[in-house]
């Protein structure tokens, strides 16, 4: 296994700004693309190569195939459909699913052992279809969940106290989805519980709680409405897991993760959870005690994730 390859499935946006993430910060010394459209995947690869003067290390980075699977340390997957008119979200769901089928059939018969990271939408679905479908240890198949989410609830927290975003500790825990919601009673400002920090500044309010949960659910719906698609931040943060992997970190992040007991919600099946990763994937979930309204959203958002995976073909 090479010392820090990552292979991307899927040149699309969100593929690409990853991709481009990836050689700005230098996190990889080799990187693959794989895409149907093996034209686009060469023309990508081109592209990033000429930028590689300006990069901060050296890289190698080409267009390739399934084969170049078997020494990575990273399977990426950003493929997929998005949802045509007329068609149902559970339409949805049954054609990105064979997608993930295939894809994970062909990248493990290449003999990769390493860690698949899903991007795909909807994520917690997807990751569950590659985990299912490979045969891998649940704590090397991850999603990227609800860490976007996440980031945006730092960001507007911070944007609100005027306090820097790397201050701010807080998680969107759920369904990458409508049923996410905010763990405010493990949400702080430094060592300071958010709801200390209502009661000593005149920035925040316990409304703006309510406005600033709004939105961070609202924000892919707003970015979409105005770009038709989101992606920098997206790119940015498989970035930040992918570093947590090749560092060893230790770093816990939100993603889509197996539940495997620690929470006390429907078992078999991949939400959005707190995690330790590191090089050999999940070492473990972070139970966070949570309060009564909070375990009872996460049971809902659980059970609608059950619910599509039960109603689903795969």
């Amino acid at each position: 296994m090479s010392t820090s390859k990552v292979v991307i499935v899927g040149t699309g946006m969100v593929g690409m700004s990853y991709a481009y993430s990836l050689v700005n910060q230098g996190t990889v010394e080799e990187l693959v693309l794989i895409d149907i459209d093996t034209e686009k995947a060469l023309g990508e690869a081109m592209d990033l190569n000429h930028g590689l003067a300006f990069s901060p290390r050296k890289m190698s980075i080409k267009a390739g195939n399934y084969s170049d699977c078997k020494d990575a340390h990273i399977v990426v997957i950003t493929a997929g459909v998005n949802q045509k008119e007329g068609q149902t979200r559970i339409d949805l769901l049954n054609s990105n699913a064979k997608i993930m089928k295939s894809v994970t059939k062909s990248v493990v018969a290449s003999g990769f052992n390493g860690i698949f990271l899903v991007a795909s939408n909807p994520v917690d679905i997807s990751t569950y279809v590659v985990w299912k479908t490979s045969g891998f240890p649940a704590s090397k198949v991850i999603g990227s969940g609800t860490s976007l989410d996440t980031a945006r609830l730092r960001y507007e927290i911070s944007k609100k106290i005027d306090i820097s975003v790397s201050n701010i500790h807080a998680y969107i825990l759920g369904e990458h989805g409508d049923s996410e919601f905010v763990c405010w009673s493990n949400t702080y400002v430094g060592a300071k519980p958010i709801m200390d920090v209502i009661d000593s500044m005149d920035q925040i309010s316990f409304h703006d709680l309510d406005e600033i949960y709004l939105n961070v659910k609202n924000a892919a719906y707003e970015i979409i409405k105005r770009k038709k698609a989101t992606y920098y931040a997206i790119g940015m943060t498989l970035v930040r897991i992918t570093s947590s992997i090749f560092n060893n970190e230790n770093r816990i992040l939100p993603i889509s993760v197996y539940n495997d007991g620690v929470y006390q919600i429907e078992p078999d099946l991949y939400i959005g959870l707190p995690a330790v990763l590191n090089r050999d994937g999940v070492h473990h979930i972070v139970s966070l005690k949570l309060n009564k309204e909070e375990q009872l959203k996460l049971e809902k958002s659980a059970n609608i994730l059950r619910d599509l995976l039960d109603k689903m073909e795969f």
